[in-house]
């Protein structure tokens, strides 16, 4: 039987070339519409989260406000600055945190023979490595438990600052004057992508040990803390203990939301992450509507072929052809029709994937586009598309042909 229907099918591929041929196009140009718009939307959205995550990886940074209501008597509008031991306390205090690093923030002037610049400089400690994703270059490191220790004047650049006073020049242990104080460079961070930041992005950013920085500076309060939870997914139970254990030290109303500002990168996240998903909804839809208009020109050219073998099918079933065969005929060429122009569409997007992704992504548009990727779900999605448009270009003229009278068939000509 399956040969019958696979001599079948060539031979009326073989009667019909131009029409056949238009339709396999057709196809052809739905599957590739379809896979490229998935697959750039896949890639746009892992460049944009990691982007977001680039700038902080499921934490949360906490600045101290001022109360906004009275509180045992004390009236609102007092201050709150947080302090280092805050992030001690808070650790031993609460569970469910994971890391946390005070912050101390200010800009500075850095010197090297004849170059001179400004930056943003930062005191922080080595969990911020992780928190923040500034991994050290190849040849360095990022701050150690003794830097902080022992208040040593260590010092990590960000890549672009750091060419900026180097150049070409190997810059791992030279001696760079911080405002005048000489530091040891002993790290630049590695380049990447940031779609948010403070105060500038870190790869023109200086690093050193919030122990130095606060030695150094004489400041009596953080600009922030850095905070990790273990379970993201519990960071508003987080907020609300941190709001409990600093209105217990600094005696404010646990409910007044003015006394912390709270950025909060995980709730972040869960917001781009909504976007993504319509994003890549959207760009499906708009590749299966076009695939879907190509199913809808197999179904046509699938009701010619039951009007032109009309004759034919009369015949075989006045030989004792069942329906059900006629109707496997029609969806069988149909299916291979789809089949046809979707595998050729696939092997061509999975082409001009590879081609795109040979591309530099290191700077200008191609840098926040990201490079496509064609993944599984991808594939599986499209040929979950096409098999049910292909059955349903096959199922309704198959239905017609299958209620052919076969004596008045015969009589058609």
């Amino acid at each position: 039987m399956w040969f019958e229907l696979f001599r079948d099918f060539f031979l009326d591929l073989k009667a019909q070339r131009t029409r056949a041929f238009l339709t396999i196009l057709a196809m052809t140009w739905g599957t590739v519409a379809v896979v490229i718009l998935m697959s750039f939307g896949e890639g746009l959205s892992t460049q944009l989260r990691s982007g977001l995550m680039n700038a902080g990886d499921r934490i949360m940074i906490l600045y101290g406000g001022e109360t906004g209501k009275p509180f045992e008597g004390i009236a609102k509008g007092r201050k709150i600055g947080l302090e280092e031991e805050d992030a001690l306390m808070l650790q031993r205090a609460i569970p469910m945190i994971e890391m946390i690093s005070p912050q101390y923030s200010r800009g500075v002037s850095l010197a090297y023979k004849k170059v001179v610049t400004n930056t943003e400089c930062e005191g922080v400690n080595p969990l911020f490595e992780e928190m923040r994703r500034m991994y050290p270059a190849s040849g360095g490191r990022f701050l150690n438990a003794l830097d902080v220790t022992q208040e040593r004047r260590s010092l990590v650049l960000g890549s672009r600052i750091a060419h900026d006073i180097f150049g070409e020049e190997d810059p791992i242990g030279k001696t760079v004057m911080v405002d005048g104080v000489p530091y040891t460079l002993v790290g630049l961070l590695q380049k990447k992508l940031q779609t948010s930041m403070n105060n500038g992005p870190d790869d023109q950013r200086a690093i050193i040990p919030y122990t130095t920085f606060r030695t150094t500076y004489g400041y009596d309060h953080v600009g922030s803390l850095v905070v990790r939870p273990g379970d993201p997914s519990r960071q508003e139970e987080l907020k609300k203990e941190i709001f409990r254990v600093l209105a217990r030290k600094y005696k404010f109303d646990p409910t007044d939301e003015r006394t912390l500002f709270i950025w909060d990168f995980i709730e972040a996240e869960k917001m781009q992450n909504k976007v993504l998903l319509g994003i890549s909804i959207f760009l499906g839809a708009v590749g299966t509507l076009t695939l879907l208009i190509a199913g809808v020109g197999v179904a046509n050219v699938m009701y010619v072929v039951v009007k032109e073998r009309t004759r034919e099918i009369g015949i075989k079933m006045a030989l004792g052809a069942r329906k059900s065969y006629i109707q496997l005929q029609f969806v069988f060429e149909a299916l291979l029709l789809a089949g046809i122009g979707g595998t050729i569409g696939l092997l061509f997007s999975a082409l001009m994937v590879w081609a795109v992704r040979l591309i530099p992504s290191d700077s200008g548009a191609m840098e926040f586009l990201g490079k496509p990727v064609l993944s599984p779900p991808i594939m599986i999605m499209t040929a979950v598309v096409l098999g049910t448009i292909g059955l349903l270009a096959g199922f309704f003229p198959a239905r017609r042909a299958a209620g052919v009278d076969p004596v008045e068939s015969l009589r058609y000509e």
